[in-house]
């Protein structure tokens, strides 16, 4: 992905990004400000079109938004007009779908994300926290094949976002959904992607990639726990640290350039 400036200079957002991405899968993107990770999930989203190269979904073409991929935005994007059952079952309603045919989804959604007590209630009404939850159940209510999620907890206090990422499993895990996480969390990332991608900037690109065992072993578990795993703190250091470096590469290029 290129960007065109009005200067007649460029930006290379991303360069040689290829991946492929199984069905159920739970996909972490971690890198550095500016290593293109949003840029990559808009095109997925098909906010974006790709300078080049193409992206396949189900052996189709993505070149546009569409209902097969949900999006789930730092700030939930809710209607604040509407109540919190109205938020969720807005996908299927614009579908133009009858009620008999979305409402026990709309209510099971509901009771897992433990909105059932605050479905009549106003969005401004409710925390941050609960807000993020309503978004996730509204994505959940179209049935999307692919959900995308851009830093969607990141304005949350510790103990809520804990609580949220446990949520994001129970959802992954019973849902059986695909799911791309970006997130500029070390910690985020190593529980909750089954495969981590490590991004590097200018050009954005995939620097190194994991595959993890803490997103299953944190489905309906203690996430302080799944922490104690002699392999997370490991893992956990190698990344900052690979990401250490790259932020002083950065810093001592814009010293170069001014």
């Amino acid at each position: 992905m290129r960007f065109d400036l009005p200067n007649g200079s460029s930006v290379q957002a991303l360069e040689n990004v290829s991946l492929n991405l199984k069905e159920g899968e739970l996909l972490s993107v971690l890198g550095p400000s500016g290593c293109g990770k949003t840029t990559l999930l808009n095109i997925v989203a098909g906010f974006l079109a790709p300078t080049e190269g193409q992206i396949v979904l189900n052996g189709h073409h993505v070149t546009g938004p569409d209902a097969e991929r949900g999006m789930v935005f730092q700030q939930g994007a809710l209607f604040e007009w509407m109540n919190v059952r109205d938020n969720v079952s807005f996908g299927p309603r614009m579908r133009r779908q009858k009620p008999a045919q979305y409402d026990a989804r709309v209510d099971h959604l509901l009771d897992v994300t433990g909105l059932h007590d605050f479905k009549d209630k106003a969005i401004y009404e409710l925390s941050g926290g609960m807000q993020q939850r309503v978004a996730l159940a509204r994505c959940l209510a179209n049935e999307p094949d692919v959900i995308l999620m851009d830093e969607p907890l990141g304005a949350l206090d510790a103990l809520t976002r804990e609580k949220m990422q446990g949520l994001v499993l129970k959802l992954w895990k019973e849902t059986g959904r695909t799911i791309i996480l970006i997130t500029h969390s070390v910690e985020e990332a190593l529980l909750l992607g089954e495969r981590l991608l490590v991004m590097a900037p200018r050009p954005g690109r995939i620097h190194k990639e994991y595959n993890l065992p803490f997103a299953e072993l944190g489905v309906g578990a203690d996430l302080r726990e799944v922490k104690k795993h002699p392999d997370y703190a490991k893992t956990r250091e190698e990344i900052l640290e690979m990401i250490w470096d790259m932020e002083e590469e950065i810093m001592g290029r814009a010293e170069v350039e001014q």
